[in-house]
Formats: structure tokens, C-alpha cells, sequence
């Protein structure tokens, strides 16, 4: 007996957790099912609580610095303060909302490099360190965002890359506290004013902001600098429009307005 409440206090022989997801695909708003299985170690344990939580790495600037944490953006509690006897097993469903801003980790059914989303289940023991564990999620986008990047790609623009980045874009009704940037490669008839184009979705229920920056190319004794361009897109009426008219429009306004031609 005395043997066993030193592994408990220890967290030797401590319970473990198994998460099963019915399905990791998904998109932004939609939802992600599956099960907790939570079994017993080699004694009782006081369980504090069990969780589930959506996280994303994310870019962080401070001052001069740049650093990545994941971050926690969804979370919903499974239990709370109940004791596991040992060898005991318990499976807790689950279905956790996927935000609308959620990043996208797909583009043209192919990962996104740079992005990763997962699903963390907690568990947190009396007196042990939280047991954690990832299992990654593919997020996909909305049939408006596949066609906006479809306009892209059709216009001439080459995929670079993408990342998550911690901070709030200025007039635009933004829930989370960091937004996704896919960066693209110009084509050829902008190649000589944009060095990159970086595309944001912060979407909704209904509608969804598009946000586009360009990064100019510096000359020698210039440097490059930003622009913004922000349009909306309606869920309800996006295909009938032509968007790589539409972009193509947006892009020569903006870069015009800034000089970058």
C-alpha cells in the first residue's frame, strides 16, 4: 500500500488516454467527433480534469524577437474531479466546433506547408504532470476559399508557403488572436513591382474578408514596403462572379495606388 500511494505521488504507473477521431478532415465552422478512452494505471488516481483542445502553431513578435508556440483557440472539458480506480477503463465522446478562422492545413487537396493544426487531449492528475497528446486534424477550405485560391493559381501566382502569425488585422471584425498568411509567388507581369502577395481569410457564418498584402520589391536605394487591399466574399453568390478578374482588378488598383508600378 505504501508502495502505491509513492506512484501515485510520482505519477509512476499513472493513468494514460487514447483519443480516437472519427474523421481528422474537416472544414472552418464545421466540427470534429471522436472519443476519449481514459484507463487506469497501476493505482487509483485523482483525476482533475480531462479536456480536449484545438491548437495551432503560431508566430509570436516580441520587441526584436520572433518565437513559435502552439496556440490553444477551442477547448471543451470532458470531466472533472473523478477518481480512475486502477485498471479501470471509461471512453468519452466528444464534438468539438471548428472556429470559422481556423487555419487552412489543405490547399488544392494537397498539405499546406507551414501550418499544422491538431486536436490535444489533456489530462490532468493530482499531484502529477498533465498528461498530453496531438493528433493532427486536416482542415479544409470552404468551397469560397478553394475558389479564391483557385483564382490565384489561375491568374499565374505560385504557392510559397504559409504561416500563423499572433496580432489582430486593423478593420476587420477578427474573433481569433492570430490570423493565417498563404504567401504566394508573383507571376510574370508583376514580378517586376510585387516580390510576394500574402492572402488572409478571416471568415464567418455567411460571408468571409479577403485580405491580400503586397510586399515590394526594393530597388537600390529604396526598400520595400506593404499594401493593403480587403474585399468580401458572399457564400450565398461567390460563383457567380469572376474572380480572377475580380483580383486581377484589386491587385493593379493597389499596387497602382502605392506606386509599386
Amino acid at each position: 500500500m505504501v508502495f502505491k500511494k509513492l506512484m501515485k505521488a510520482m505519477g509512476v504507473g499513472g493513468p494514460s488516454v487514447e483519443t480516437v477521431l472519427h474523421n481528422p478532415n474537416t472544414q472552418p465552422g464545421g466540427t470534429i467527433t471522436g472519443e476519449v478512452n481514459i484507463i487506469g494505471g497501476e493505482h487509483d488516481s485523482d483525476i482533475k480534469h480531462l479536456s480536449i483542445a484545438l491548437k495551432t502553431r503560431v508566430e509570436v513578435e516580441s520587441g526584436d524577437n520572433e518565437y513559435h508556440t502552439d496556440m490553444e483557440y477551442a477547448k471543451i472539458v470532458l470531466a472533472r474531479e473523478f477518481e480512475l480506480e486502477d485498471g479501470a477503463r471509461h471512453t468519452l465522446p466528444f464534438s468539438l466546433e471548428i472556429p470559422w478562422e481556423a487555419p487552412l492545413t489543405h490547399m488544392y487537396g494537397q498539405p499546406l506547408r507551414g501550418t499544422t493544426v491538431g486536436v490535444a487531449t489533456e489530462l490532468e492528475v493530482a499531484r502529477a504532470v498533465d498528461a498530453t497528446d496531438l493528433d493532427p486534424i486536416a482542415v479544409h477550405p470552404l468551397p469560397a476559399q478553394e475558389r479564391i485560391l483557385e483564382a490565384f493559381g489561375n491568374i499565374g501566382f505560385r504557392f510559397r508557403g504559409a504561416d500563423c502569425e499572433r496580432g489582430r488585422i486593423w478593420g476587420v471584425n477578427q474573433k481569433l488572436p492570430f490570423y493565417q498568411e498563404i504567401e504566394f509567388f508573383p507571376p510574370p507581369q508583376y514580378v517586376n513591382g510585387i516580390k510576394e502577395l500574402e492572402v488572409t481569410f478571416v471568415s464567418g457564418p455567411s460571408s468571409m474578408e479577403v485580405v491580400l498584402e503586397l510586399s515590394k520589391r526594393g530597388g537600390v536605394f529604396t526598400e520595400g514596403h506593404d499594401s493593403f487591399a480587403r474585399f468580401t466574399v458572399d457564400y450565398a453568390t461567390f460563383a457567380n462572379t469572376n474572380w480572377e478578374q475580380q483580383i486581377t482588378q484589386y491587385l493593379d488598383q493597389g499596387a497602382r495606388r502605392k506606386g509599386f508600378f
